[in-house]
């Protein structure tokens, strides 16, 4: 397994990375934002690719619940 590269003293500055993505909702995309507790944005978008299914659940119930705010669904990382 490939390891990480160390953070950059940007990333180390900004703190915890979100990931943006989105999801299809009939013939439109939602905007959704996953906040993870990962100091990369490469980290953040490993986890959100291998975790796909389980983010994309997330996002769809948070849709169907209308937790819609300013255009967009903010989900944050389970803690592991």
């Amino acid at each position: 397994m490939r390891k990480f590269p160390d953070p950059t003293e940007q990333e180390l500055s900004e703190g915890a990375q979100a990931v943006a993505f989105q999801i299809a909702n009939g013939n439109m995309r939602q905007n959704c934002i996953l906040q993870t507790n990962l100091p990369t944005k490469v980290q953040a978008q490993r986890y959100l690719l291998a975790n796909w299914p389980a983010v994309e659940k997330m996002a769809r119930d948070a849709l169907a619940l209308g937790k819609v705010e300013n255009g967009e669904i903010r989900l944050a990382m389970p803690p592991t």
